[in-house]
Order: structure tokens, then sequence, then C-alpha cells
């Protein structure tokens, strides 16, 4: 029987309130003391073996996929994305899935949603009320709802398939994401929430509305990525069932909506907070948009960590692991690593700029890595540098506040606690 690495010697409730409150100090403070490897325990799940190096995490990404699930890992969003959901799967399955649902992510067909982006931001900031406290996080939320909504499902702007959607899906993500969920999730697990149906009351209209816009696409193809899911074909030529369509369009919605709305969030409250940072926004255009995006997804992950199930015994970073031990790559203490980023607590957006711009495959991770990287990764970083362009382009911005934004959990993302107030002019 191999011995885990060791960790905080907490009581697992105290842990598990840790790091439900404030997680990145209980990380950084294990760290502190444990060093690049240590052991978490949280909930009922079984034991967390954190890696907080660069090498122990491409350990990690470039692993076995049949050795390291992450599907597991993931089966507390299960009741929300059903089981066809690429999320959920593992090994071949996962990977014949991935294939494809690829293409619409990549190259010039990605290129093409740029417009429609710019479209939807520009008329959402030009409603926003200047002179005032406004949090941002809930009209980012309005912004990437919108573009999942016409990007992404290829609603028509005019439909009232669109205004059902948008009131559809915000209650249901409210009721999923809220506190008193996320406390059932935990307790009672994914599979009696399932069985005893305490979502469906939300996802039955959604699902409804789901299934009108796949067979309208069916029909008269657009543009859209949904067009494209529909078209595209199995190794043995057949397409995706409805039930496959449905969950991927959900898990689209949880993967590209929230986390994205937060990542505008958490740079808009940095940027403003940032000597000469929205003056840097509006002259650096795109270029410079692209490179606060990343700063504040290095700073303020929307996730702390990635993890993976292991289905056998492995070794990582020279430790014997036992099969069943959750590996967790930590997005927060590699961000913050000083030899990989001086001064890693300070906002600078130059990091990501010019030909020595920093972060790499294994150093710069937040859209997790190997053949599980966020399908989406590109189309989120790209979203965000059309909204910020936009935003800089269109409005002044500086903090409602003095002092800085606290960091709350919203589910399982890390969100703004104020919601990111600032001031438009």
């Amino acid at each position: 029987m191999s011995v885990l690495p060791p960790g905080p010697r907490l009581p697992r409730a105290v842990q598990t309130a840790a790091w439900l409150s404030r997680p990145g100090p209980f990380l950084m403070r294990a760290h502190a003391s444990y060093g690049d490897v240590f052991t978490i325990r949280i909930g009922g799940e079984p034991p967390w073996v954190m890696f907080a190096h660069p090498d122990a995490v491409r350990e990690v990404f470039k692993g076995d996929p049949a050795v390291m699930h992450a599907g597991k890992a993931n089966l507390i969003l299960r009741p929300l994305v059903g089981h066809a959901s690429v999320l959920l799967l593992d090994g071949a399955q996962h990977m014949r899935q991935r294939k494809l649902m690829l293409p619409p992510f990549h190259g010039a067909r990605m290129a093409g949603y740029r417009d429609l982006m710019a479209e939807i931001a520009r008329e959402h900031i030009a409603a926003w009320p200047r002179g005032r406290a406004l949090p941002m996080a809930p009209r980012m939320q309005a912004i990437t709802l919108d573009v999942v909504l016409r990007v992404i499902f290829g609603v028509d702007a005019e439909s009232a398939r669109l205004h059902a959607l948008r009131d559809r899906l915000r209650a249901l993500l409210t009721r999923v994401f809220g506190r008193a969920s996320m406390l059932a999730m935990s307790s009672a697990g994914p599979r009696r929430v399932e069985r005893a149906g305490l979502y469906n009351r939300w996802l039955r209209p959604v699902d409804a509305l789901l299934q009108a816009q796949i067979e309208e696409r069916r029909g008269a193809p657009g543009d859209d990525v949904l067009s494209l899911l529909l078209a595209a074909r199995h190794e043995d030529g057949s397409p995706m069932t409805d039930q496959e369509l449905r969950d991927e369009l959900i898990t689209l919605l949880v993967a590209g909506h929230e986390t994205t709305a937060t990542a505008l969030s958490w740079t808009m409250e940095r940027l403003t907070r940032r000597p000469g940072g929205w003056d840097a926004l509006r002259a650096g255009g795109e270029e410079y948009a692209d490179a606060a995006a990343k700063e504040a997804l290095r700073l303020r992950p929307v996730l702390p960590v990635v993890l993976r199930n292991l289905q056998r015994p492995a070794r990582i970073a020279g430790v014997e692991l036992e099969a069943g031990t959750v590996v967790a790559p930590s997005i927060y203490l590699v961000h913050r690593r000083p030899e990989l980023y001086p001064e890693p607590a300070e906002f600078r957006p130059e990091r990501f700029l010019g030909p020595d711009a920093q972060g790499g495959t294994y150093t710069w991770i937040p859209f997790g890595g190997g053949v599980r990287r966020c399908l989406g990764a590109a189309f989120a970083l790209m979203e965000m540098r059309v909204v910020l362009t936009e935003l800089g382009a269109a409005v002044d911005a500086v903090p409602a506040r003095p002092e800085r934004e606290p960091t709350a959990r919203r589910a399982i993302t890390l969100i703004p606690g104020r919601g990111a107030e600032v001031v438009l002019s």
C-alpha cells in the first residue's frame, strides 16, 4: 500500500470548509508547508494529491487517458449536462465525441464568429448605465449567454425562442449553481440528484426549446456551431443523436457562458485598478485585450485545479499513487510561481506581450491540458478579446470602491465577490 504525500492535518470537515470558503489561501498555506506535492481531503471525495510544479503538470497532461480519467471528476455536472456530454466521457468514447466537436472551434470557421460577437457586445454596452456603480458580472453573463445562444445555438436575434431560452436558462443555472443545490449535490451525490429529478422542473422547458432549435437547424442549416454539429459524422458515418446534441449544447453553455463571463469580469476588475490600464486597453486594441485576458486568467483563474481520477496505480513526480486517488494539478499554484511569473501577485498584462511573452503549455493552464484541454479555449479567448476591445472603444471605466474585490465561490468557480463593480463614463 502506497503512502500518500503529507498535507494539512486539519480534520476533513475543516479542510472542506477552507476549500469552499477561501481555496486560494488554503492552497498557498499548504504549498508553503509541504512543498510542490501534498494531499488534501475534501468532503466525501477520495484524497486529492495536489501538484504545483510544471514538470508534474506535464506528467499528468501527457499521461495515459485510460489511466487518468477526467469524466469521473466531472460527475457533479451530470444531472445538468447529461450522460453523453464530452465532459463526462473517458477513453475511446471521449476521443470519439471530441473529434466531432473540435472542427467548429478552430481555424477559419471560428474567425467567422468574430463580427457577430462584436455586434452582440456593442448592443449590450450601449444599454449600460453610466456614472454609477455597476457590477460587471451579470452584464458579462448577459453578453456571453447571447454569444452562446446566437453563435453556438444559432438562435435568431428577433425570435421569441431567444427570449424564452434566455429566461429559462437563467432560471436553470441560478437553480443548479445556487448554494442549496451545490450542498445537495455534495451530500447526496449526482446519482441521487438525478434519480430524484431535482432539476426536472427547470430542465424540461429548456430541453423542449433546444429540441425545437435542433429541428429548425436540421431543416435550415446556418453558420452556427449547432449546424456544424448536425453535419458532423462519427467514423461509422452516423450523425450525432438528438440526445448527444442536446447534451453537448448544454455542455457548451456550462463551459462557455459563466466561465467566460467570470474571466471577463475579473479582467475588468484588474484593469481598472492598474494605473493606466484602461488607457493601455484603448490604445492597444485586441493585442492588449488578449494580454489582459491571459493575465487575468493567470492571476484569477476561474477554476483553481484540474482533476484526474487514477484507474490504476501510477507514479507522478516520483510519488507512487494507488488507483482511486485523485491527482490535481493546481492551476492556482502553478500560476503563482515567482520563477515563472516574477512578482506573481501583480497584474501585468505586459507578461503576455511581445516575443518574450510568458506562459506555456504547462505553465499557463487555465483551460487544463492534454487530450482534456477545453474544446472552446480559443473561442473563449477570442470572445474575451472582442468584448474587451469593444469596451475600450466605447467607455472609460474606474473602480467603484478603493478596496480590491474579494474572491468568492459560485459552485466550482471563483468569482469577484462584489460582482466586479466599476463606474463607466
